[in-house]
């Protein structure tokens, strides 16, 4: 493979260089990968989406935008939501998390089958407690657990 590799890119590096030889003696089929190269056609660019946030509500409690986070591998609720959705059963734990920054800290707990409402549909779904300040916009994250029940498909496609 690598030696037709080097063939095929000698091929075409002489092809750019010497366009008349090639093409006066010779036909040539190139196909719609080749071609976009050397036809200079670059793929339409978008604009950052940013990020990917839902609206949802647990209980009566309306959250307002939860952040799908496609990297995180927890669900995450700051203690002052925990306590506002009502009395849900809180477990210790003895886990430890790395942030973003390398920092290791210990949340303060977990709650299992918390019920999470997104517009007509309801999931379970299992938090870790942090006691941190809540974002007024984004208050919850939803990592991978949640969108692996939920089933979610995120299409990046149409920016």
């Amino acid at each position: 493979a690598l030696q037709q590799m080097r063939l095929y890119s000698k091929f075409l590096k002489d092809l750019l260089t010497k366009k008349g030889k090639y093409i006066n003696s010779d036909n040539i089929v190139v196909e719609g990968n080749c071609s976009a190269v050397i036809q200079r056609i670059l793929p339409p660019k978008y604009k950052d989406p940013r990020s990917v946030t839902i609206p949802c509500s647990i209980g009566v409690v309306s959250v307002g935008k939860a952040l799908i986070d496609l990297r995180a591998n927890i669900n995450l609720m700051p203690l002052s939501m925990c306590r506002r959705i009502g009395e849900p059963e809180i477990m210790p734990t003895r886990m430890t998390l790395q942030l973003a920054d390398r920092s290791i800290t210990r949340p303060y707990s977990m709650v299992e089958e918390i019920l999470v409402k997104v517009r007509q549909f309801t999931f379970p779904a299992a938090f870790v407690i942090m006691d941190i300040e809540e974002d007024a916009e984004i208050p919850l994250i939803l990592g991978r657990p949640f969108m692996l029940t939920a089933n979610c498909v995120v299409d990046m496609g149409k920016g």
